[in-house]
């Protein structure tokens, strides 16, 4: 999994539906895989009823695919062509949050501090993961709770992080 330009995203952004290359219903909303080229450019949480895309081209087609073996099975492992995106900084989260094993949680001062960071910076490298599920952003939680979600607290977003730490055994 390369992550590295310089590049920030944030996934609780809603794109244009063109932008996306499938669009698959989850339990908890929907999921848009956005392709350039050969790579995955990003992975975003869509509220429910978002229009289902069937996949364009075979990247997106296998991406669906391992998403969709995700919502049944949560130890699937993803193999899934990344794009790179982010600072050096983001990166090394990134890396520490896909390092999270299934089923964990970690908080946002626990992965700052092993960053030698602030729980706040941790928490915007989060918001602004480009590729959700395939790096699991919603194992970092806050000290006493749930925390955010892409860079929100309350909505389909918060519900989505909720489905998939419970779908994990988390909570």
């Amino acid at each position: 999994m390369a992550l590295s330009s310089n590049r920030p995203l944030a996934f609780g952004r809603q794109p244009t539906i063109p932008d996306f290359s499938a669009v698959m219903p989850t339990p908890f909303g929907a999921i848009g895989v956005a392709i350039d080229a050969e790579l995955i450019q990003r992975i975003d949480f869509l509220p429910a009823g978002s229009a289902a895309i069937s996949p364009t081209n075979r990247l997106a087609e296998m991406a669906i695919d391992q998403l969709s073996a995700y919502l049944s099975d949560p130890d699937f492992p993803f193999i899934l062509p990344l794009a790179s995106h982010g600072t050096p900084f983001r990166r090394r989260i990134w890396a520490a949050i896909a390092a999270i094993p299934r089923g964990s949680t970690r908080s946002y001062g626990e992965l700052a501090r092993d960053a030698q960071s602030a729980a706040r910076a941790v928490g915007q490298a989060c918001g602004d993961n480009p590729f959700p599920v395939v790096i699991p952003c919603h194992r970092v939680v806050a000290a006493a709770g749930l925390g955010g979600f892409a860079h929100e607290n309350k909505g389909h977003l918060i519900d989505t992080k909720y489905w998939l730490l419970r779908h994990e055994g988390a909570i």
